[in-house]
């Protein structure tokens, strides 16, 4: 079993950290384009309804990135930026084609609603910024991760499919959301944080018991019950459930001791990095 923060042997790519940082930062990015341009083509041809792709697209391009974490090196403290970077790009890519400075159609049909590519500012933008800023601030180390990826890209994204497969019964705060959707977005949020807990856990960057199962259970629980808040429906679940993610998880992480220290000396270090960029 390795040691808590270590990752793949070196030997696998190279002993300078940042061109394994660097490699692994364009397998991941080489990973995501794939699987965007692969929804890009069902949305194109309309192999899939177009909501349906939107919420594949929602569900996988985060998970994705998130897999190929364990391919950054434990030595280098860029290595949560090379692993953003491609999420990152993602903002910059979704901003001009919102924006109208970029043509796009297989974008604008594999993640908008109804295929205005204005929609592109707001759900879209906000996911990308979600994920690129936990990427950084919390990293492999900090469970705070798994439950705002697992809660925005699995729950979030089953929760709309599930709502409007099964949604009859609507909820009474909000008729906008139903049962089925809330029920669903527990579940594949909670299943997936599990799922993701003993994926990192063979890597040493979280420790694996039930305090943190249950710890991740309750932010999945809080995160759809935000969900199905009207709030959420008037500014967007892409904003609101991964910032009650994260701050229901480090509440609930640090109060149970199901968090690790490495999440606070990782958070140090970026601290450092940024301070350090500032001051050049």
């Amino acid at each position: 079993m390795p040691l808590a923060g270590t990752s793949i042997d070196s030997s696998m790519w190279t002993e300078s950290p940042l061109l394994r940082d660097a490699g692994a930062g364009v397998l991941t990015a080489a990973s995501a384009l794939a699987v965007l341009r692969f929804w890009e083509e069902v949305g194109n041809r309309a192999l899939l309804d177009q909501k349906l792709c939107r919420k594949l697209v929602h569900i996988t391009a985060g998970l994705v990135c998130f897999l190929m974490w364990p391919l950054f090196s434990a030595d280098d403290p860029c290595a949560p930026f090379f692993a953003a970077l491609v999420i990152a790009f993602n903002i910059v890519k979704v901003t001009l084609i919102g924006l109208g400075i970029v043509k796009d159609d297989g974008v604008v049909n594999s993640m908008t609603r109804h295929g205005d590519c204005r929609e592109l500012l707001k759900g879209p933008l906000y996911y990308a910024c979600a994920l690129t800023l936990t990427t950084v601030v919390f990293w492999r180390t900090s469970p705070v991760s798994i439950a705002v990826f697992c809660n925005l890209c699995a729950g979030d994204g089953v929760a709309d499919i599930a709502g409007r497969l099964f949604g009859h019964a609507k909820l009474p705060h909000n008729p906008d959301k139903s049962y089925a959707g809330s029920i669903a977005m527990f579940l594949a949020s909670f299943i997936a944080s599990i799922l993701f807990m003993c994926y990192f856990h063979l890597f040493g960057f979280v420790e694996q018991s039930w305090t943190m199962v249950m710890a991740l259970g309750v932010t999945s629980l809080a995160a759809a019950a935000v969900e199905s808040l009207p709030i959420s429906t008037r500014l967007d679940d892409n904003l609101t459930v991964p910032l009650a993610s994260a701050l229901v998880a480090i509440l609930v992480f640090y109060c149970t001791g199901a968090s690790k220290n490495g999440d606070r000396s990782h958070i140090s270090g970026v601290a450092q990095i940024i301070m350090a960029a500032s001051s050049e």
